[in-house]
């Protein structure tokens, strides 16, 4: 893995947060104007807050959020102009920082999957537990997942065979937009099939017999799940299926899937500069969208640019290192303290949409989404049609706390219990998830960290479920619905819904919040 920089705001040299404005390696004025040749000599200084720029004699000073701005007959002095710059790049970095965060999990995440794990371009890797899955954002502990990370521009056109059974999944871009869903809710409906993935710059190609679409970027991600509730079906399911070139369609190879093997992983977002090498090495890979052209261009003076190696200079890289820690906090305010009207699921509950976008394209009529995009990539990866909690008895829904029902942040040193009320709104099966809140990834405390309607739980008379989390198993309560947590680590969670049905759509059925308790 890269070196983490960590969370802890290093000093790079003064760091200031403000709502909407923020900076960082900027040297304050001393309030006695530039010693440059040829400003030595400016008179008085006007020091104000809200200085009228229209007027252009003598010397100003704006007492702003970046600290003291001086300027001289209406321009900037040599000082004020230096600090302007280290402050627009800091702030251009947290924001592309904020717009990169789907790109840079789907680059972590090849990094693992073809080059630690050996998967390459046309293997899948096989995550058949929740150990395997201990590296992965927010997966769910009750499914196995088979994940594959091509680039076609290595490969060329690419079929991707499905095998007919209960499984669910999609064909997407490393942008993390669905190409295709595949499965249950994709165009076999279930039934196995032949999908045909052309690259950004392949001709058209006429398949019959086989599902034909195209990737708006080289690199793409197969993420699929096998739903069966046989174990054994379900890896049945997701050892018959394979990834090859269309040119060798006539001798197909064999699948080929592998497994972490154990490892200790993380296909979070990269952290400090490694992130940025990371998001360069992808602008290198892939077209540009049009959407992002203005982004792209905030990049270039910090050393980031298509078609050129990456090298920063001193000043590039304390700049970008401080803007990834920032733009990672501001990332967790973004994902943990939701401001999107309607993101709360049940009015007066600390209940949350997860997953926020209105269309998996991520855009609305007018703008992007890009702080809702932003919010879900943080702590977990793709989407598909399936996904979006849309079709009654299909697809799934993601719900969503980081709080308790006092409002407060959850705490893995105290006690908590949850009741899940009778009659669950579900077709297949709900599952509760402990996530850790820094990793994004399963809780890794040694144990299950996942309770499902399909487990061994102890239910009430009326079916109802208990549950408790907490460091130490609840005094007289049953051990089976107990997720343990870990002290002075915060956590947050996914209550999933497979199979959603009426009276999740129409609100009838209400999950409270989770509760503090003693003891």
């Amino acid at each position: 893995m890269h070196t983490s920089v960590g969370l802890a705001v290093q000093s790079v040299s003064t760091l200031t947060l403000a709502v909407g404005l923020v900076t960082a390696g900027c040297t304050k004025s001393d309030g006695n104007g530039p010693t440059d040749a040829g400003t030595s000599a400016a008179p008085a200084a006007t020091e104000t807050a809200s200085a009228d720029l229209s007027k252009g004699e003598g010397r100003q000073v704006i007492d702003s959020r970046l600290g003291k701005l001086e300027l001289v007959n209406g321009f900037p002095t040599d000082e004020t102009v230096k600090k302007i710059y280290d402050d627009m790049d800091f702030q251009r970095a947290t924001q592309a920082y904020i717009w990169a965060l789907p790109y840079m999990a789907m680059t972590e995440w090849q990094r693992w999957s073809r080059d630690v794990f050996g998967a390459g371009n046309t293997g899948y890797v096989d995550y058949l537990n929740f150990k395997d899955k201990l590296g992965i954002l927010t997966a769910n502990a009750t499914t196995p997942y088979a994940q594959a990370f091509p680039n076609l521009a290595e490969t060329g056109p690419l079929v991707f065979e499905f095998p007919p059974g209960a499984a669910a999944g999609g064909l997407i871009d490393f942008w993390e937009r669905p190409i295709t869903d595949t499965g249950q809710l994709g165009p076999d409906k279930g039934n196995g099939g032949r999908y045909l993935l052309l690259g950004p710059n392949d001709p058209d190609i006429k398949a019959p017999g086989y599902f034909v679409f195209r990737s708006p970027t080289n690199n793409v991600w197969s993420g699929q799940r096998a739903l069966d509730p046989d174990p054994a079906k379900a890896r049945e399911i997701i050892a018959k299926m394979n990834i090859y070139p269309y040119s060798v369609r006539a001798n197909p190879p064999a699948p080929k899937h592998v497994t972490p093997r154990g490892r200790t992983w993380l296909a979070a977002q990269p952290r400090g500069l490694a992130y940025w090498e990371g998001l360069a090495k992808t602008i290198n890979s892939e077209p540009a969208q049009e959407r992002d052209r203005i982004l792209l261009a905030m990049l270039v003076p910090l050393g980031i640019e298509k078609g050129k190696p990456f090298n920063p200079d001193e000043r590039q890289k304390r700049i970008l290192i401080e803007a990834a820690q920032v733009g990672e906090v501001m990332a967790r305010a973004n994902g943990y303290a939701k401001r999107f009207p309607g993101a709360t699921v049940w009015p007066g509950k600390h209940w949350e949409y997860s997953l926020f976008l209105k269309e998996t394209t991520q855009e609305l009529p007018n703008y992007t989404q890009l702080d809702e995009r932003a919010s879900w990539f943080y702590e977990a990866v793709g989407v598909t049609v399936g996904m979006m909690g849309r079709t009654v008895g299909a697809g799934q829904v993601y719900l969503e706390s980081q709080k308790d029902g006092a409002g407060a942040w959850l705490d893995g040193g105290k006690q908590y219990t949850l009741h899940v009320p009778p009659n669950a709104p579900v077709a297949q099966f709900w599952s509760f998830t402990v996530y850790d809140n820094v990793s994004r990834a399963l809780i890794d405390t040694g144990s299950y960290p996942d309770r499902s309607s399909r487990d061994d739980i102890v239910k009430n008379p009326d079916g109802s479920v208990d549950l408790y989390f907490g460091p130490s198993p609840p005094a007289g309560k049953p051990q089976s619905n107990w997720i343990k947590t870990l002290p002075n680590r915060g956590w947050f969670t996914y209550f999933r819904l497979y199979g959603p049905t009426d009276t999740y759509f129409d609100k009838s059925w209400v999950l409270p919040d989770i509760q503090a308790r003693r003891g």
